[in-house]
């Protein structure tokens, strides 16, 4: 490959991290970072990301499909050359996992 430019994996992760904020669960009305379905983002300095996430059920209806749109969501962030999403199960998803804010907008506080 030509010559790269090295990133600044923190600041890439912050980026995507917002892009991730501007997803929401189908069946939740919230966005999946504070939800707390993503259990990893790995960035390296070449723009190559690495995403853990889970969903709120092994049933969701978007199970086969939401990897495939969180990975184009990655992948439109400036910087990201690469990205891909692995979709586990352990440990399983609970309401421990949602951010206090997400907790909050549900009523659950």
């Amino acid at each position: 490959m030509n010559a790269r430019h090295t990133l600044d994996p923190a600041a890439l992760e912050a980026a995507i991290v917002e892009k991730l904020r501007t997803i929401y669960d189908p069946e939740i009305p919230v966005n999946i970072y504070d939800l707390g379905l993503i259990y990893k983002v790995d960035v390296n300095p070449d723009g190559i990301v690495k995403v853990q996430m889970t969903l709120t059920t092994p049933g969701c209806p978007v199970a086969q499909t939401f990897p495939g749109t969180v990975e184009s969501a990655v992948l439109s962030v400036e910087g990201v050359i690469e990205a891909s999403v692995e979709l586990v199960w352990d440990p399983p998803w609970s309401q421990d996992n949602m951010s206090e804010a997400a907790k909050l907008q549900l009523g659950l506080l």
